[in-house]
């Protein structure tokens, strides 16, 4: 292994031990300074409550409407070629892609309602 292939792995935990760092001493500095203004501490916690529906429930959600709307891209693409003569290169990637979107748009808008 060389030394160029030694400072990849090192500048990848380089910038994420950055990020971490930069993003708690602002943090820090923030909440030290509203202390000194004299804000109130309840302001830097949050309600646990404010999700009622577990993050498990909605990732298997959301994934779940993804590939069922892969899936009926793929078939209506099939439809699409086979059936009507549309191109291949044209058929498929257009309507995996749309069914997708139309999959994800439902499973926001189903969790949306979950949380209700």
């Amino acid at each position: 292994m060389s030394f160029i292939e030694a400072l990849i792995p090192l500048s990848i935990f380089g910038c994420i031990f950055g990020i971490f760092y930069l993003f708690f001493t602002a943090r820090n500095k923030e909440r030290m300074a509203l202390i000194d203004k004299g804000a109130d501490a309840s302001i830097f916690f949050s309600s646990k409550e404010k999700r009622v529906t577990p993050v498990w429930k909605v990732f298997i959600l959301n994934f779940s409407l993804l590939l069922m709307g892969i899936g009926v891209g793929i078939f209506i693409a099939g439809i699409l070629h086979y059936s009507l003569g549309v191109e291949e290169g044209i058929a498929f990637p257009g309507t995996i892609f749309l069914m997708a979107g139309v999959g994800l748009f439902t499973g926001f808008t189903m969790t949306k309602n979950l949380d209700k």
